[in-house]
């Protein structure tokens, strides 16, 4: 019998055999996911950032940001982003399995379609959206559909968030300015930004135009 799906084995593995965070977290897509969260924390004047699911950091590097804490579940790809980011003051990373303190905004960002476990997917729901103080960005999928990879899992996340964190309002849904077609797999997605705001928490957004 085939053993279930353990995502955070899953990308301690890839981590550590020298693998990636996947083609999300480079090239236009990144400058897409990087030039929306930049301009949100810069016209909201928001003064930390936690991101849950920093990855090879990558993308972190592509992030101007005053405070920003990095969490992942693999210890491969911490210690990797603390040596890349040494000396970088602006820049921390920790593992999962630590707490973490508040930020005024949590980040999600190709994460929610890795977590194919229920009990991980709204495990990370609730710290997702517990350690944040203002605003929570998540980019993701929002539909049930099934996918050929093991490790790829969509989900209609926004009634699990209506439901699970009611207190939290949907602000905003911004389509990928690089909507996913499958004859360039590795350059459009089908990610899109949602953000949530604290009621009565104003909330400014500036779109990347390409």
């Amino acid at each position: 019998m085939t053993p279930p799906f353990d995502s955070a084995a899953y990308w301690e593995q890839r981590y550590r055999t020298g693998g990636n965070s996947g083609t999300g977290s480079y090239g236009r897509l990144a400058r897409f996911k990087a030039a929306f969260v930049n301009a949100c924390v810069r016209a909201n004047g928001v003064a930390s950032v936690l991101d849950l699911g920093c990855g090879d950091g990558n993308q972190a590097a592509l992030l101007d940001v005053p405070d920003y804490l990095g969490v992942d579940v693999s210890v491969s790809t911490i210690a990797r982003c603390r040596a890349r980011f040494a000396g970088d003051a602006r820049r921390r990373f920790q593992h999962a399995d630590l707490p973490a303190p508040a930020a005024e905004l949590a980040l999600s960002m190709d994460i929610l379609f890795h977590l194919v476990e229920d009990t991980v997917f709204d495990a990370y729901l609730d710290r997702l959206f517990g350690i944040a103080t203002r605003y929570v960005l998540v980019y993701a999928s929002n539909v049930d559909l099934a996918w050929p990879a093991a490790h790829v899992r969509h989900r209609a996340f926004t009634p699990v968030v209506a439901a699970r964190h009611p207190d939290w309002r949907l602000a905003a849904h911004i389509p990928n300015l690089f909507p996913y077609d499958p004859a360039q797999p590795d350059e459009t997605s089908f990610a899109d930004f949602f953000v949530y705001a604290r009621p009565g928490e104003r909330c400014m957004l500036e779109i990347p135009s390409g």
